[in-house]
Order: structure tokens, then C-alpha cells, then sequence
């Protein structure tokens, strides 16, 4: 099993940054691309970015320019750098992950959710 967590979510000052981190831990396993979404209550959770494992990345059109994905494959851990934070990116922040996992029977391809983290921006 593949666990996937998320840190580094707070309460920001609008103008301010914070990076999120999403780590993922277990055997056998690797990353075949990974990203950031977010949700707000009675919204649809939507794309950030996400970052293949050849790190091509990709991001919602409003966020470019702010937000920034990187991912360091050694450590199976993506980050998330957003800057001039805004009071409307508030939202919990999710990690997701498009994963293979090695089997003696064989390899088994599937995606899987972190658990959340909460960033609020005041104004």
C-alpha cells in the first residue's frame, strides 16, 4: 500500500507563500506523474498542477505565474510553491497521485488521494 501525505498547509496573510509538501511512502512502488487539487465547500475540486515523473508540468491557466510543482523523484515527494497568495486559494489542498505498484503477480497501475491540507488566506 501506497500512503500519500500531505504538510505545510496554514493560515497566510494575503501577499504571502506557502509551500506544500506531498510525500509517498511504501514498497514497491513508483510515481508515474502527480499533482495538486483543490476544493472549496460546494465547489467541484479542481486542478492546480500536476508534474509527470519526467517533470513536465502542467497548471490551471488563472494559477500560472504564481503557483510552482516540482518534484523530487528520489524522495517520491512533490511540493507545491505558491506565492502571492490570494483570499480565493483558499481551499483544502489535496495530493494526487497516478502510481504503479511492482507485484510478484505483476504491476498494478491506479490512482490514489492524500488526505488534505487546509490553506486559508486572510485579507
Amino acid at each position: 500500500q501506497v500512503q500519500l501525505v500531505e504538510s505545510g498547509g496554514g493560515l497566510v496573510q494575503a501577499g504571502g507563500s506557502l509551500r506544500l509538501s506531498c510525500a509517498a511512502s511504501g514498497s514497491s512502488f513508483s510515481i508515474r506523474s502527480i499533482g495538486w487539487y483543490r476544493q472549496t465547500p460546494g465547489k467541484q475540486r479542481e486542478m492546480v498542477a500536476t508534474i509527470s515523473n519526467g517533470g513536465t508540468s502542467d497548471y490551471a491557466d488563472s494559477l500560472k505565474g504564481r503557483f510552482t510543482i516540482s518534484l523530487d523523484n528520489a524522495k517520491n515527494t512533490v511540493y507545491l510553491q505558491m506565492n502571492s497568495l490570494k483570499p480565493e486559494d483558499t481551499a483544502v489542498y489535496y495530493c494526487k497521485a497516478a502510481l504503479t505498484r511492482f507485484e510478484p503477480t505483476g504491476t498494478i497501475l491506479y490512482e490514489d488521494w492524500g488526505q488534505g491540507t487546509q490553506v486559508t488566506v486572510s485579507s
